[in-house]
C-alpha cells in the first residue's frame, strides 16, 4: 500500500511514485539532467534512461544526450517530475547544437576568470 495516492495533496517521500516518469535531476555541481527514472535504491542512487544534460548559457540552451545514466545519490540535490505538457522553455530561449553550447560555456568561463583576475589586480585600490 502506498501512502500517496493520486488524489493526495502531499507528494510521496518515496521515489517509487516517480518510476517510469520523466524527471529533472539537479546535481551538486549544478548540472541539470533529464530522463526517465528506471530504478533507485535507499541511498537515492538513480538510473535514468534516455538521459540528457540540459545546458543553459544566457539565452541559448542545448540538450546533450547521455543515454542510460547512473547517478550516485550523494550528488543529487533535487528530483522533480516534469510536466510533459509544459516542458518547453521560455520563448526567448534558443536551442543550439552541443558544439555551440560548449563554445558559449567556454566563453562564459573565460569571462568569469578574467573578471576575477581583474578584481584581484584592483584590490590595492580602496574605493570605499
Amino acid at each position: 500500500m502506498s501512502w500517496a495516492g493520486s488524489n493526495d495533496i502531499f507528494p510521496s517521500t518515496s521515489l517509487a511514485s516517480y518510476l517510469d516518469k520523466k524527471l529533472l535531476v539537479l546535481l551538486r555541481d549544478g548540472r541539470k539532467l533529464l530522463g526517465v527514472l528506471r530504478s533507485f535504491d535507499q541511498f537515492a542512487n538513480v538510473v535514468l534512461e534516455g538521459a540528457c544534460e540540459r545546458v543553459i548559457v544566457g539565452d541559448i540552451f542545448s540538450d546533450i544526450p547521455l543515454g542510460l545514466y547512473i547517478i550516485r545519490g550523494e550528488n543529487v540535490v533535487l528530483i522533480g517530475e516534469l510536466d510533459l505538457a509544459r516542458e518547453e522553455l521560455h520563448a526567448h530561449k534558443i536551442q543550439v547544437s552541443a558544439e555551440e553550447i560548449k563554445r558559449a560555456q567556454r566563453a562564459e568561463r573565460e569571462a568569469t576568470e578574467l573578471k576575477g583576475s581583474m578584481r584581484k589586480r584592483m584590490e590595492f585600490l580602496d574605493l570605499d
